[in-house]
């Protein structure tokens, strides 16, 4: 098996795909054959520099995951180009700090519609699509924080806590439909969520909890986002994949 022969011509749903993880997601799934649907929230520009890097057919699909509507809307207009999907990867998310003292119901009602319900929506609406005989694969990115918690910013790690268990769930809800679910935890990666922290002796001192000595760069992920969705995962279901560089160790 290669991922090429396994992969070439399959039909992949990257959400938050204008940048970061689900950029590269979007570069390497292209770079072995995928057809990919690049979906973005308001960002045309940034989803149109994707475009330019990816060879095989795609689509830029503009969508505000927050609604319920925006939901339907991503998988409709997918579906439409397409007819089906065989990889989704829900990768869009926000992090936003919030002291437990101060935080207001509006950052929290946001962060786990974004985070977490609105998997629930894309998920159910996606169903339908994916080949009956085949199966295929979702893969959803969690976060080290939602196995460690996070200081100042409960809400975001109960959120990817809530991804987690949601993987955990479906796993042996969807086995009969054959479709794999798994999860890609990062740690620490440079992207535009993390920039304006990630600067000075804090970045120095984050680096210092690193066993690899580094912080990673999306495209250290998407390597591990493909090979859940490749057939090289085929017995994998419900599985978290921690991608950290060994800051964060769990059984």
């Amino acid at each position: 098996m290669n991922l090429v022969a396994d992969l070439a011509g399959k039909i992949v749903l990257i959400t938050g795909a204008s940048r970061g993880i689900g950029r590269a997601c979007a570069v390497m799934f292209s770079q072995i054959g995928c057809k990919v649907a690049i979906h973005f929230h308001k960002n045309h520009k940034a989803a149109t520099e994707v475009s330019k890097e990816l060879a095989t057919e795609h689509s830029l699909i503009q969508a505000d995951l927050a609604q319920e509507i925006g939901c339907k809307k991503l998988i409709a207009e997918t579906v439409e180009i397409y007819r089906k999907i065989d990889v989704l990867v829900l990768n869009h998310g926000i992090w936003e700090r919030g002291e437990i003292d101060k935080i207001s119901a509006e950052e929290i009602n946001r962060t786990f519609q974004i985070n977490m319900t609105s998997l629930f929506f894309l998920i159910r609406d996606a169903l339908p699509f994916f080949p009956k005989k085949e199966g295929g694969a979702i893969v959803l990115i969690s976060s080290t924080a939602g196995q460690r918690g996070e200081a100042n910013y409960s809400h975001y790690a109960a959120s990817k806590g809530g991804v987690i268990s949601l993987t955990k769930s479906l796993a042996a809800e969807l086995a009969q439909r054959k479709i794999r679910i798994n999860s890609v935890a990062p740690g620490w990666v440079d992207t535009d969520l993390s920039k304006d922290v990630l600067q000075g002796a804090y970045r120095h001192e984050v680096i210092a909890t690193i066993p690899l000595g580094k912080i990673a760069q999306p495209e250290d992920i998407a390597p591990a986002v493909v090979f859940l969705a490749s057939g090289y995962a085929r017995h994998i279901t419900g599985e978290i994949l921690n991608v950290n560089g060994g800051s964060v160790l769990c059984g």
